[in-house]
């Protein structure tokens, strides 16, 4: 009789401990950063205002722009996106069609993008679709 006491004991020892690692390690998780950019790595921001009136094949068209740049060397990490629906503010800006933020571990990566042919070609082919481009570059700190 005392031995299956003492197995369920251990029992619920064993799955309450299990269950408070589950809860702690989820804790972690979630006070765990995003990406694992590091400082002193490049975020190449940049921001897309397509033309007025692109129908739905063209603007399609142009998100192969993206496909293209990600096969360009030297990027640690490559990500689009487009405004959030955020609360108006004047320090808000959602008036641009498309972002991509790119990520470099170095100087020289970034700058290996910058010139590279198939990222010239790439914007020389798509940049009948947008009316102006703004490139914010940081480095993490």
């Amino acid at each position: 009789m005392k031995r299956n006491h003492f197995i369920k004991a251990l029992c619920l020892t064993a799955g309450a401990t299990t269950l408070l690692g589950s809860c702690a390690s989820g804790a972690a998780q979630q006070d765990a950063p995003v990406t694992d950019n590091e400082s002193g790595h490049i975020l190449h921001s940049v921001y897309f205002w397509l033309k007025p009136g692109l129908s739905a094949e063209e603007e399609q068209d142009f998100l192969n722009f993206f496909e293209a740049l990600k096969k360009v060397p030297g990027i640690h990490a490559f990500q689009v996106g487009k405004p959030a629906p955020t609360t108006p503010r004047d320090v808000v800006d959602n008036s641009f069609s498309y972002a991509i933020y790119v990520t470099f571990r170095t100087m020289e990566d970034i700058n290996t993008y910058e010139k590279h042919p198939d990222h010239l070609a790439a914007s020389e082919k798509y940049g009948k679709y947008w009316t102006k481009v703004e490139v914010k570059d940081s480095i993490l700190v």
